[in-house]
């Protein structure tokens, strides 16, 4: 049996959950990945409020639609970050409250905490997100960066994630960091490091992002090697980069996305350069059976069109791995 094929909806955010439910079915998708921001799914209201979770529940059944993961990438970011007018604009207002950084940091962990609580309450096991982080600024290392600096902020991760963890562990649910730039795992290595400064504790695992290492430069499929029983969650998204140097390079020169001087972009999947045949191969090899969760985005591309060729696609390259080896039957007792 193949995955389960899932769309992200933060994307999406702008419609309400309703219709975007209807446009998923009919564009094939098997369940929804639902965002933690506009109206799909609030985390406050899941705790507070008799009969919300089940609203959402009702709108997804009635689409026929599962749910295997809620996001809650934005409030993640603001954890461990440096605090900036930038969060102001993506994360909710209880959260910034006066703005001042340790305040922010501290409501952000709160409702990460309470992300796991309103994930099991409504019955999943897997929240996606972001961790933020304190060192991505000093990612380029020049003034040079003494080595207890990259400590530091590895050691103020784990201080600030372990308690939300600990809420995690309680509640049965598990935390997948997407690893992406800006998070204190952008990487195969730096990833490494996130685990290891957590303990390698099971509550902590990833959301694998193949579009986020290949214009790095980075080993997407090691990844999943290096790291098969920590793949939580699964985003398949593509990205194209250059084959000859273009005036922006990997740090994207301050340019938007759509920018003719930019080295890299987001594809719609199938229309940039990842190879997802190898990716289901790799994933096959580490026993993932859950979702395949379409985090859509192409600056070219109509999104409604994007997503339903993307749902087709995903569908056509997955298959499920062997129940034994293909030359079993030539086996002698």
């Amino acid at each position: 049996m193949t995955r389960a094929v899932t769309l992200f909806t933060g994307q999406w955010a702008d419609l309400p959950l309703e219709t975007v439910a209807k446009k998923a079915k009919e564009f094939g998708f098997d369940g929804l990945e639902l965002a933690c921001w506009g109206d799909h799914f609030d985390v406050r209201r899941a705790l507070a409020e008799d009969g919300y979770v089940k609203s959402r529940r009702d709108i997804l059944d009635r689409y026929g639609l599962q749910v295997f993961a809620i996001s809650n990438h934005l409030v993640g970011q603001a954890v461990c970050d440096a605090i900036d007018e930038r969060h102001k604009s993506i994360i909710p207002p209880h959260v910034w409250g006066n703005g001042d950084p340790e305040g922010v940091r501290s409501r952000a962990a709160k409702e990460m905490a309470d992300t796991a609580r309103a994930a099991a309450k409504l019955g999943v096991k897997t929240v996606a997100g972001f961790t933020g982080s304190s060192i991505w600024p000093l990612l380029y290392s020049f003034p040079p960066v003494p080595d207890a600096m990259v400590d530091a902020g590895y050691a103020d991760f784990a201080k600030r994630w372990n308690p939300i963890l600990d809420v995690f562990d309680e509640v049965g649910v598990r935390f997948a960091l997407e690893v992406h730039p800006t998070e204190i795992a952008f990487d195969v290595s730096s990833a490494q490091r996130a685990l290891e400064a957590v303990g390698k504790r099971e509550a902590f695992g990833f959301n694998y992002d193949p579009s986020h290492f290949g214009y790095q430069g980075a080993d997407y499929l090691a990844f999943i090697d290096r790291f098969p029983d920590r793949i939580y969650h699964v985003h398949m998204k593509d990205v194209w980069w250059s084959d000859r140097p273009r005036p922006s390079g990997v740090f994207g020169g301050h340019l938007p996305f759509g920018h003719p001087d930019r080295y890299w972009e987001f594809r719609s999947i199938g229309r940039g350069k990842i190879q997802f045949e190898e990716i289901i191969r790799h994933l096959n090899a580490a026993h993932y059976d859950g979702p395949l969760s379409i985090e859509w985005e192409d600056i070219g591309m109509d999104r409604e069109a994007g997503a339903r060729e993307a749902c087709a696609f995903v569908k056509r390259v997955d298959f499920a791995p062997p129940h034994a080896a293909f030359d079993s039957a030539f086996a002698r007792e």
